[in-house]
């Protein structure tokens, strides 16, 4: 079953050193967030997300929670041709790791690639991971496959005058998280902010935005955790970057 919720958020418009694209200041942003899968508690990640950026703009969100709790699904949103008209930025928070339907995979991908904007937050990096074809991958802007063990990563700001990180501490440290093992970044992106696995010494990626044909799209690792998604830093930089995704942030 497909379990849609809207709802009419109002911003405050007020916050500090942010500023809504003028020309969309009086129409809502409309969102749809698709979540569900393995692993996290989606609904209050849900909840935190929507409260969030209706702290920072008026947002229309449409929310589809489907595919149960498993790592395998195909859900019946995407066998629309149509399932992305109408929203703003689309915002991907599912878990389905073992789904290798590449004609399915495309029904999404080939969408973000005509021009509608993603957002893509931690486990949708593994999701479909198992597929050898990366179109999923090229729209991410990232391929990972595998994550360090949960902990207390330090996050480095390396494009501090980017739109997307203003408000977010440099070298914030995350309550608890897996550090996600990035194996590329993809040309079309550019890395926001790093974090140091303590397995391997290595820094990667933890926040990136991407060009995905027409399509912007921002990315984050980071969100496995309750603690996380309660986090300021955190989500500041997930509602900054759902604005900038659907082109809603001047600066």
């Amino acid at each position: 079953m497909i379990h849609r919720i809207f709802s009419f958020m109002v911003g405050l418009f007020l916050t500090s050193g942010f500023v809504v694209n003028s020309s969309a200041e009086t129409k809502p942003l409309r969102a749809l967030l698709v979540t569900g899968g393995c692993c996290h508690n989606y609904p209050f990640q849900t909840q935190q997300l929507t409260n969030a950026v209706a702290k920072l703009a008026v947002v229309e969100w449409t929310v589809v929670m489907e595919g149960g709790t498993g790592t395998k699904a195909e859900i019946s949103l995407y066998d629309n041709p149509d399932w992305a008209k109408g929203f703003d930025v689309v915002v991907h928070n599912e878990c389905f790791a073992d789904t290798t339907n590449l004609t399915y995979i495309r029904k999404i991908s080939s969408v973000h690639k005509a021009g509608v904007p993603a957002v893509v937050i931690h486990c949708a990096m593994h999701t479909y991971r198992g597929i050898a074809v990366d179109d999923w991958r090229e729209m991410l802007g990232v391929t990972s496959r595998r994550h360090d063990h949960q902990g207390k990563y330090p996050v480095t700001l390396v494009e501090t005058a980017h739109p997307i990180l203003k408000g977010v501490a440099n070298n914030w440290v995350v309550a608890s998280d897996e550090l996600y093992v990035i194996e590329k970044l993809w040309p079309e992106a550019k890395g926001l902010a790093t974090s140091v696995s303590e397995q391997d010494g290595k820094t990667y990626p933890v926040a990136w935005v991407n060009q995905y044909g027409k399509a912007r799209v921002f990315g984050t690792t980071y969100g496995h955790s309750d603690e996380t998604w309660g986090d300021p830093n955190f989500l500041t930089l997930v509602s900054r970057g759902t604005l900038w995704a659907a082109g809603r942030l001047d600066h």
